[in-house]
Order: structure tokens, then sequence, then C-alpha cells
């Protein structure tokens, strides 16, 4: 009997640190280099996944999804404890669930939340150094906040786009972003927030670098408007470490219909 092809969408964990990031490249390991050569393995049929988008070296994901379509019988559960056992490395599938076969990762997305890790005191750390960046001088949170202010809703952020980004338009809304402790009444570890409908390369590292430059006192919120109206990338900060950087979660419809059209650019 032949086996029903079908589209299994499935929601990854990993730690960046040493991967050359999400997408497959030449003679690099890539997460999605390993994930794709597991299910290969495991269905017995060449696999290929699309992830609702790239991460680059050294970023982080506790929520990234893919999809891909497989011709098989296995069942999710069997199927997720199969990929499990057989990737090597810090990469966790946490969920795998079959959705339409028109369902897309990428396209189909509404929303991404990022987080950026920032430890603030004047020593750095020996555990976790590989998830936050350590910056010594202190932060004023107030002033990084009014700058968040400036960046939610629809604007053009060509100031905080990486070079390369291979984007149709830079235009992307931005539904909420703040800094605050991690922790409350810890302030020596923030993390900056940020969720929208889609991301350009390196723009939130970059949005990052220039809130810090405000958190130090070397840039106002005036200053950091006149940036976000530049549409020039060099008029904004040095990009933040990628070791920060984590996505925590990206959203769909609740309703199967609404997949069939595209949602996000990124």
């Amino acid at each position: 009997m032949t086996q029903p092809k079908k589209n299994f969408k499935i929601t990854i964990e990993y730690d960046g640190t040493p991967y050359a990031g999400w997408q497959i490249q030449p003679r690099q390991t890539t997460i999605q280099g390993e994930i794709q050569k597991a299910l290969s393995i495991i269905l017995n049929q060449p696999i290929t996944i699309t992830g609702s988008g790239r991460t680059d070296a050294g970023v982080h994901a506790m929520g990234q999804t893919a999809n891909f379509h497989a011709t098989t019988a296995m069942a999710c559960p069997a199927l997720k404890r199969g990929l499990n056992s057989m990737i090597k490395g810090p990469i966790v599938i946490r969920e795998i669930q079959e959705v339409p076969d028109h369902f897309h990762a990428r396209y189909h997305a509404q929303a991404k939340t990022y987080h950026y890790h920032i430890l603030n005191r004047s020593e750095p750390c020996a555990v976790g150094r590989n998830y936050r960046w350590h910056l010594p001088l202190p932060l004023d949170i107030a002033a990084m906040n009014s700058c968040c202010e400036l960046i939610k809703g629809k604007h053009d952020f060509k100031s905080f786009e990486g070079a390369g980004s291979p984007r149709s338009h830079t235009v992307r809304h931005i539904y909420d972003a703040g800094v605050e402790p991690l922790k409350k009444d810890n302030v020596e570890r923030l993390v900056f927030k940020v969720k929208g409908n889609g991301f350009l390369r390196f723009m939130v590292r970059n949005i990052v670098g220039t809130l810090v430059q405000a958190g130090l006192s070397k840039l106002s919120s005036e200053e950091f408007h006149t940036i976000l109206m530049a549409r020039d990338r060099r008029r904004a900060a040095a990009t933040a470490p990628a070791r920060g950087l984590f996505l925590m979660k990206v959203e769909y419809p609740l309703v199967p219909a609404f997949f069939e059209s595209p949602g996000c650019n990124d």
C-alpha cells in the first residue's frame, strides 16, 4: 500500500553557539543541515525542511519553526523520539504536528518574538557567557525604553538592516518592544523583548546596539528617532553580538484556512 504524503510542522530549540547559523551552507555545520540529515535517515527519503526564517551564526532559539513534506505512516510522537535520539549537538525538537498540505513555515508566519539578553555589571560571567552580552557600564533603562517607544508601529527599518539583506522592502510592523530586568529587582540581567510581523537581517541586533548607546547617555531619544528616519545604516550603532539573541516564538493563524494567505515577509 502506498504511504500517504504528509506535511509536518516542527518546533525547535537550539543553542546556536557551535553552528554556522540556521541555513545550509557548503562545508559548514548548520541547524537546518543537521535536522535534514537525521530526517532523511529516519524516513529513508530525501527531506528538505523550510524554516520560518534564518538565524545567524551564534544566535539561539527556543521556538524556531519549520515544515517538511514526507511520504510516511510514522506518527508524530515516534518521529519526534527518533529525531531527538539521532540529532547530535544542542538541538531539540520540542513538537511535531501534522498540518494542512499548503502550510508554509515562512510565508504563513504572522508574528515573531525575539529576546536579547544583556549582563549589566562590572564583571563578566563564566557560566552563561554564550547567552548574553556583557556591558560593564550602567545602562539607563528608562532612556532605552524611550527609544523603544519610537520603533513601535509600522516603519521603514533600513537604518537597522544588515548588509546583503535579500528583502524586497524594508518596512516592518513592530507590535511591542521594551527593555526590562530578566527578574524583578535584578538590574544586572536585562532583556530586550520585541515582537513584530517580520525582521530584516541583523535588525534586532542593530537596534540593540543603538539602544545601548542611548542607555550609556551617548544618544538621545530625538537622535534615535533621527537615525530611524534616516534610512541609512551608517547612522546607527555597531551590531550587538549574536550570542545574546534568542528567537522565542513564531506565531501562525489559529484557523487552518488562513494559511492560504501569506503573512510576514521575514
